[in-house]
């Protein structure tokens, strides 16, 4: 019988992300105050017809009955009690697990789209999402059309195709931050939806990396499933990697299927740190880290060597009301996140777009130079993490489209833990010394060669 603390609603959701599920049907860990790892990758079976009863209710777990486990690739303990506690963070059924965030966004895309049928993406991605949807689905007989998801008109003229199955798009998008208006787009789809069989209806698939459950709750504001990068804010050490997909339970199958064919599946010594040490810390990270953002993005905006800065935080931010909206925490207070974008300021040709060069040789510098400050992909970490977008993340977006959709002129910031006014030193001293190249820029993006995927954030 299910334990009545797990749904005590007296409870805030920070104690809930400590404590989890008070009793687990993944297992029974009553007398451990810290849940357990399994490390064990096949699992002893009473009689052939408990093995055969595993294969027949796979990937259709009902609450409060015990799994019957196999293989971990299947399905095992650990990785069940994480997802049953990432699926509370976000508000949904059922939440599955996979080894990296990439792993998890293509399973949430290729359960809910057939050769033949198409995605709809924000043109604004992550490098190696936008390879997955230009590179990759395509060779399976899936069309791929980029537009703005926040002009109504637009998005709804690309989600009128017949052949349409997915919505995807990141908010807050990486790296520039802009937010999709979560409700509008639920709205078309809606639309779109009516009056088409339910097989032919259009998912909408929302990345929630960035803004992570404490900030953002897709689910609750319109989204059919979220995905998020584990490796991120929600594991917060850079230690282990991981991806996961919240969705309803009647996606629970394809989902699990698809990882056990697929074999993207996150191992039990990777689950185990973000179930013990990443999910229940995240409140307090984000809060931290959120404050020192909101005062470093103050500062920078006010710093003359600077051209923009955007944070969800700052009045200036130009999607200022539609982020307060959206961007709540657990206690409905303005959650605007922990990552910051900017620009330096420019002169002569280079006034406009920024040179990737120059901004390159500012980062290099920095990094050299700081102390607080690590040139490194990824994000969310407890480290305060800079890049430049244009030359590595999202490289796979620029040998294809220049400078259309990614600045060269923009640098990525994600705050750590480390003291505001660390992180303020060494950006100052950095500035102090940057000099402008005064226009003369490379007019060529990075190569594919270079980088085929896009380094990975």
């Amino acid at each position: 019988t299910p334990d009545a603390r797990d749904k005590d609603e007296s409870y805030s959701q920070k104690t809930h992300l400590i404590h989890g599920r008070f009793q687990s049907d993944r297992w029974d860990y009553r007398h451990h105050v810290i849940p357990p790892m399994s490390a064990s990758v096949t699992y002893r079976l009473d009689s052939t017809k408990r093995g055969a009863m595993g294969f027949t209710e796979f990937g259709g777990h009902t609450p409060h009955q015990e799994p019957i486990y196999i293989y971990d690739r299947l399905d095992e303990p650990t990785r069940g009690m994480l997802e049953e506690n990432l699926a509370f963070a976000e508000g949904g059924d059922i939440a599955v697990c996979y080894a990296s965030g990439m792993a998890a966004i293509s399973a949430a895309i290729c359960i809910s789209v057939r050769c033949g049928e198409a995605v709809v993406a924000h043109h604004t991605l992550y490098g190696c999402t936008y390879s997955l949807l230009t590179r990759w689905l395509p060779r399976q007989g899936i069309r791929v059309d980029l537009t703005d998801c926040n002009e109504a008109s637009v998005l709804r003229a690309a989600l009128s195709k017949p052949d349409v199955r997915v919505l995807y798009f990141e908010t807050p998008t990486n790296p520039d931050l802009e937010i999709i208006d979560l409700r509008q787009t639920r709205a078309i789809v809606d639309e779109i939806n009516q009056g088409r069989p339910e097989a032919e209806h259009v998912r909408i698939i929302v990345d929630n990396t960035f803004a992570t459950p404490y900030c953002q709750r897709p689910l609750s504001l319109g989204a059919h499933m979220v995905v998020h990068s584990l490796t991120k804010n929600i594991g917060g050490f850079g230690t282990d990697m991981g991806g996961v997909v919240i969705a309803p339970r009647s996606l629970e199958l394809p989902l699990m299927s698809y990882r056990k064919d697929f074999g993207g599946v996150i191992s039990t010594r990777s689950a185990w740190p973000i179930l013990v040490y990443g999910l229940p810390t995240l409140p307090v990270r984000i809060r931290q880290q959120q404050e020192t953002a909101l005062r470093v993005a103050r500062w920078l905006e006010k710093h003359p060597k600077i051209g923009t800065v955007l944070y969800p935080g700052l009045d200036s931010f130009p999607q200022r009301a539609l982020a307060e909206q959206q961007m709540r925490d657990f206690e409905d207070r303005f959650a605007p996140g922990t990552m910051i974008y900017f620009t330096l300021k420019h002169t002569g040709a280079t006034a406009e777009t920024g040179c990737g060069d120059c901004v390159a040789r500012f980062v290099d510098d920095l990094a050299r130079d700081s102390y607080c400050i690590t040139l490194a992909v990824s994000l969310g970490q407890l480290r305060t993490l800079i890049e430049h977008p244009w030359s590595m993340t999202h490289s796979a977006v620029t040998a294809d489209t220049g400078s259309a959709r990614v600045d060269p002129g923009g640098i990525r910031l994600s705050i750590g833990l480390e003291k505001g006014d660390d992180i303020i030193h060494d950006l100052g001293n950095a500035l102090r010394a940057f000099q402008d190249c005064g226009g003369a820029r490379s007019s060529e993006a990075p190569t594919e060669a270079a980088n085929p995927c896009g380094a990975p954030v």
